[in-house]
């Protein structure tokens, strides 16, 4: 467990890089970001093989990481809007 959330904090960045320019070349509508942002995280951890460690255990660090790419791109959001009021 502990070797998935290392690879997710690795990847997570990358992650929501990617989901945002998805986004903003594609027009993605907002309520399938989630779900972009689970699928790449899982394909850049099937890509990471440079890290050394069984595929099921790099996807699933991809899975977290899309997770985490979302919920830290809505947590920017939503300190976002709290600081313009």
């Amino acid at each position: 467990m502990q070797e998935i959330l290392t690879i997710a904090t690795i990847i997570a960045p990358i992650t929501a890089a990617v989901v945002e320019a998805i986004k903003k070349s594609t027009g993605i509508d907002k309520k399938y970001t989630p779900l972009a942002a689970v699928c790449v995280g899982v394909l850049l951890g099937a890509a990471a093989y440079f890290i050394d460690a069984e595929m099921g255990m790099r996807l699933w660090a991809g899975a977290v990481s899309g997770l985490a790419a979302t919920g830290l791109f809505e947590l920017g959001k939503n300190t976002a809007k709290k600081d313009v009021r």
